[in-house]
């Protein structure tokens, strides 16, 4: 060993540094906290250097001289001498940070640069650096005289995504709306924000509510909404049961192919039901006859016109379209006269519905009512109803 130290050293001359390196260990392997990163995020780098803990009873530093920088570098941007610190006595692992700052870009689409690019610092936690949105960074380390450890890493935009927390929500459920897009981490020390639009069938123009970030470094953004059966407001979205929500934002960081300039919305969308079912939304009273004044009459008679009268009340906070079938059969079981009505019936609404009705004959009828939500989707709003009378 001794006589290699001394070949080395005939060859490459004498070494510099805070201290000696142990030239049977010449490794000390660059590693960062993720594989990957957006354009503004911030690097943690560490770099596994016992060689260069030169006191064991304090916190070292590497990198700082000329002689054995660290450089850290993007494009034509770099940071060299770059200090990094031991991350405790006697732990030979030193570590720093850089923050990404990007490059002058409109990720909103407003018009307004969102970004403020720029290359500085010295370590170990102070460094900005600029970068492109398919760049590189690398991470050199001069270990030794003329042994260079080099690390690097890509930078990259990424395709957004939004999602609701559920398929499905109950009118009286909290919607949670999630955007994750790491791109949109503008500033690594900071809770960020992003604006979604969100709307629904019934109300096509919407609102926009503001995503908060859920950590400084997460790209993770979280809205919450409340769904009104009245109307829009604020950080509530007019819907109805059956509605379809929709939420979207507007993705200017894309990675390739596209281009800086291109921009795609990115929309997810979601399910209202009532927290109602929809067989009881409707409730409807048993009917009664009467007479054409109104009045209720017990005796049937064959060819005497009478009204079929039914109650119906809206049991939820919003209005109702619905159709109302009278259906009446005869002994046989025989369809002998169907009729329906059309209507909407505003919240908590109780209304009186009639038809008139000339019994054919003397015969045993049943008269049934169905409540239904339209004639094209037929959903039941309310239990049918069956009565059985006798006419003479």
């Amino acid at each position: 060993m001794y006589e290699f130290l001394l070949v080395f050293l005939v060859l490459f001359g004498p070494v510099y540094a805070e201290s000696i390196p142990d030239y049977q260990k010449p490794f000390a392997p660059i590693f960062t906290d993720k594989p990957v990163y957006s354009w503004t995020d911030k690097i943690i780098i560490s770099i596994i250097a016992p060689s260069w803990n030169s006191n064991p009873n304090q916190i070292d530093s590497i990198g700082q001289t000329e002689s054995h920088a660290i450089k850290i570098s993007s494009g034509d941007n770099f940071l060299k001498p770059y200090r990094f610190t031991e991350t405790s006595s006697n732990s030979g692992i030193f570590s720093g940070e850089v923050i990404l700052t990007g490059f002058l870009h409109d990720v909103n689409g407003d018009g307004i640069f969102d970004t403020n690019p720029k290359t500085i610092g010295n370590g170990p936690t102070n460094g900005f650096l600029e970068s492109d949105n398919d760049d590189s960074i690398t991470v050199s380390f001069e270990f030794a005289d003329g042994v260079v450890l080099v690390e690097s890493f890509p930078i990259s935009w990424n395709h957004g995504v939004i999602q609701f927390s559920k398929d499905i929500f109950l009118t009286n459920d909290p919607v949670q709306i999630r955007v994750i897009d790491s791109d949109l981490n503008l500033n690594p020390e900071i809770i960020d924000t992003t604006t979604v639009e969100v709307f629904s069938d019934s109300d096509n123009g919407g609102i926009q509510v503001i995503a908060m970030e859920t950590s400084e470094r997460s790209g993770d953004f979280i809205a919450t909404i409340q769904i009104s059966t009245e109307t829009s407001s604020g950080n509530r979205l007019y819907a109805l049961p059956g509605d379809k929500i929709f939420a979207k934002y507007d993705d200017h960081t894309l990675p390739k192919p596209f281009s800086k300039s291109d921009n795609q919305y990115v929309e997810t969308f979601a399910t209202i039901n009532s927290s109602i079912l929809p067989i009881n939304r409707i409730q409807v009273s048993p009917i009664f006859l009467s007479d054409s004044s109104g009045n209720p009459i017990t005796n049937y008679l064959s060819n005497l016109q009478m009204q079929i009268v039914g109650i119906v009340e809206n049991k939820v906070s919003y209005n109702q379209e619905f159709i109302y079938f009278f259906q009446i059969k005869n002994s046989n079981d025989s369809v002998i006269s169907l009729s329906w009505i059309q209507g909407q019936l505003s919240p908590n609404q109780i209304l009186d519905i009639s038809q008139s009705w000339i019994p054919p004959k003397s015969d045993t009828y049943i008269l049934e009512t169905y409540v239904w939500n339209s004639l094209n989707e037929l959903i039941p709003i309310s239990p049918p109803t069956f009565t059985i009378i006798t006419v003479d």
